[in-house]
């Protein structure tokens, strides 16, 4: 035999003496032979739970306070520890705003503006994109919970005036934003936060309908360095001016970050909060479109080359249906379309997109604070669980509409309230049935003779449909803002990890 054929021959050797351990280790062992594929999920309790906010710790238009309610399971006792954000960043954690550890009843802390930045911070953090200017921002916040605080958390910041602006969110890796562009708007600013003990190297991509009405492609704004515990703000004007539309993906190379953007017409507005959407998919659902009149103008995108092929379903107290425009509509890739919906007005329900690609979206209607464009609805999943919405007004400073939508099979859901002082566990709620391929706007108050602040639970009950929930702040008839109901989850089921040697050898 030649020599170059002995180190082939050894390892077929080894591979079959291998083959006979992991064969007799089966035999030996019966439950290391069963295939990954029988095994059943395990239910594992949340430990542990991050948001992050932008606004407060501002000053200005853009002050606010943060909003904080957690429905737990069967867990133990645990803590909610507001800190600080830094604008330069630091090793551990910001300055303690507030620590909260009675979970079931909702919170409401407000958060004095942090300092002005030193003269070394004020001037602009280099960037890959000579139209943008990225600076090191004053304020925001980080909840960090554990324990029962962590369970079924819900955490909001709510504007100068009183009103809840925007859900805050996790730290993430990939984050789509959808809604209109610099020439409504005029001003864009995009906040990136950094809740961990690492740097985080963050890229921004975009589409808009370009200048002249043709779609535009960006990625010009590459290796953004976000300190750890700290956040930046980048003001997107000029990359997206002439836009009428845009949807900006925000990404990570190293580590996680939070994301938020405003846009205002003014400086002196308040302008809104653009609630983040679903990653781009084959099928969206977006809850929470009111029965208040007025203009409907959907924002698709379709971030990937291949052209797409749309369907839209209206999911309205009437049933299911395509509304006028909402058949036969090809969308081109790396683009983003505004379709209007002229036939919705004053019609509650959910929009359901249908793609042969995966695509992205947002839904405007008229309303929202001063300097807002609108009032978005954003794409999102079902409530699984348990969604819990933080922060809704008091008598007499806004009313609130659940908008409860069920696209595939009936659903039913418990619905719940609790403020400062009452829990939402224990307590009856009422009953609301969801017919299939329906929508139901159902009104909410506070629990009964409460004239306070109050948090809202709604529970899917068993064997109901998956239902899709947003809710509707309102003052004189006005929406000012659509915030969906996040699953606001108490456990999670994890399949078990698959047969290994290490298995075996236990």
């Amino acid at each position: 035999m030649r020599p170059r054929y002995r180190r082939p021959l050894f390892a077929v050797l080894v591979l079959l003496v291998l083959a006979g351990v992991y064969a007799a280790a089966g035999r030996s062992h019966p439950a290391a032979a069963v295939k990954s594929s029988s095994a059943k999920p395990v239910s594992v309790p949340v430990t542990s739970a991050v948001r992050v906010c932008p606004g407060p710790g501002t000053a200005g238009v853009t002050s606010s306070s943060v909003a904080l309610a957690a429905v737990p399971g069967n867990a133990a006792a645990g803590t909610a520890v507001v800190t600080r954000l830094t604008p330069s960043g630091s090793a551990g954690p910001g300055p303690q705003v507030i620590t909260i550890s009675q979970p079931g009843l909702l919170r409401i802390a407000s958060v004095a503006a942090a300092p002005p930045l030193p003269k070394s911070l004020q001037a602009g953090v280099p960037g890959a994109s000579p139209t943008v200017t990225t600076q090191a921002a004053r304020g925001g916040v980080v909840v960090t919970a554990t324990g029962g605080m962590a369970q079924g958390l819900a955490v909001e910041q709510a504007g100068p005036g009183g009103l809840v602006t925007q859900q805050c969110g996790s730290p993430g890796t990939d984050l789509w934003f959808v809604g209109p562009g610099q020439v409504p708007a005029t001003d864009i600013e995009l906040y990136l936060m950094n809740s961990g003990s690492e740097a985080a190297d963050a890229a921004v991509s975009f589409l808009t309908d370009g200048t002249k009405g043709a779609p535009l492609l960006g990625n010009a704004d590459n290796g953004i360095q976000v300190p750890p515990h700290g956040m930046v703000v980048q003001s997107l004007g000029k990359l997206l001016a002439s836009s009428k539309m845009i949807a900006l993906n925000v990404s990570t190379s190293v580590g996680e970050v939070a994301a938020a953007v405003r846009e205002t017409s003014s400086a002196s507005d308040e302008g809104a909060w653009l609630p983040a959407t679903q990653a781009p998919a084959r099928t969206l659902v977006i809850p929470g479109m009111p029965a208040t009149s007025g203009s409907r103008e959907l924002y698709i995108a379709v971030p990937g080359s291949a052209t797409a092929r749309v369907k839209i379903t209206a999911v309205t107290s009437s049933g299911s249906y395509q509304p006028t425009g909402g058949t036969g509509i090809g969308l081109i890739g790396d683009s983003i379309s505004e379709i209007p919906l002229p036939s919705l007005d004053g019609i509650a329900g959910a929009i359901k997109i249908s793609a042969n690609v995966p695509v992205t979206a947002s839904l405007l209607v008229p309303g929202g604070p001063a300097g807002a464009q609108g009032v978005l609805a954003a794409a999102g999943g079902p409530v699984e669980e348990q969604g819990v919405a933080a922060d809704n007004p008091a008598k007499g400073t806004g009313t609130v509409q659940l908008v409860l939508s069920a696209p595939g099979k009936s659903a039913a859901v418990r619905v719940t309230e609790a403020t400062s002082a009452v829990a939402a566990a224990g307590q009856a709620g009422q009953i609301v049935q969801v017919k299939a391929g329906s929508s139901v706007l159902v009104p909410v108050k506070p629990p009964s003779g409460k004239a306070s602040p109050f948090a809202i639970v709604v529970t899917p009950l068993p064997d109901s449909g998956p239902v899709y929930a947003a809710r509707l702040i309102m003052t004189g008839g006005v929406v000012r803002a659509i915030l969906p109901v996040p699953s606001s989850l108490t456990s999670v089921r994890l399949l078990p990890v698959p047969s290994s040697l290490s298995s075996v050898d236990n």
